[in-house]
C-alpha cells in the first residue's frame, strides 16, 4: 500500500517505487531534473540512449515519481516536459510485516493545478 499526499487515480505498490528507484538511469533521470526539462533536454544531459530514456520516463511517470505536463507551444508541437514529483520517499514495515511507502509531495500552485486540469481534458480528446 502506498500513502500518497495527492491522491493519484493509481497509487503505485512500493515494489514498482523500489524497482524505479533501483535503477541507475532512473535516478540520474530524477538527479538531472532540478526544473523541469523535455525528453530531448534530458537525452542531452543524461548519457542514456533515447529509446531507453523513454522507457525510464514511462517507469518514473507509472511509479508516480515523475511529473509529465505538457507545454503548449504556439508552433502547434506542443512538447511534454517531466518534473520529480516527490520530496520525500519513506518505506517502513507494517504490523502484518508487508512493506509500506508514504511519498511526500510539493505544494501545488493553483497555476500547477489548472495545468493538470488541462492536461487531462487533453488526454480525454
Amino acid at each position: 500500500m502506498v500513502r500518497d499526499a495527492i491522491g493519484t487515480e493509481r497509487a503505485p505498490s512500493a515494489t514498482e517505487i523500489c524497482a524505479a528507484l533501483d535503477d541507475p538511469d532512473c535516478r540520474e533521470i530524477i538527479r538531472e531534473l532540478e526544473e523541469p526539462m523535455t525528453a530531448a533536454e534530458l537525452a542531452s544531459h543524461c548519457e542514456i540512449p533515447q529509446s531507453t530514456l523513454y522507457r525510464k520516463l514511462e517507469l518514473l511517470t507509472e511509479s508516480t515519481l515523475l511529473e509529465e505536463s505538457t507545454e503548449i507551444r504556439r508552433d502547434g508541437h506542443h512538447a511534454s516536459k517531466y518534473a520529480v514529483a516527490f520530496d520525500e520517499i519513506r518505506l517502513f514495515l507494517e504490523d502484518d510485516r508487508t512493506l509500506d511507502v508514504t511519498i511526500e509531495r510539493p505544494a501545488r500552485t493553483a497555476d500547477e493545478r489548472l495545468a493538470d486540469l488541462w492536461s487531462e481534458v487533453r488526454k480525454e480528446t
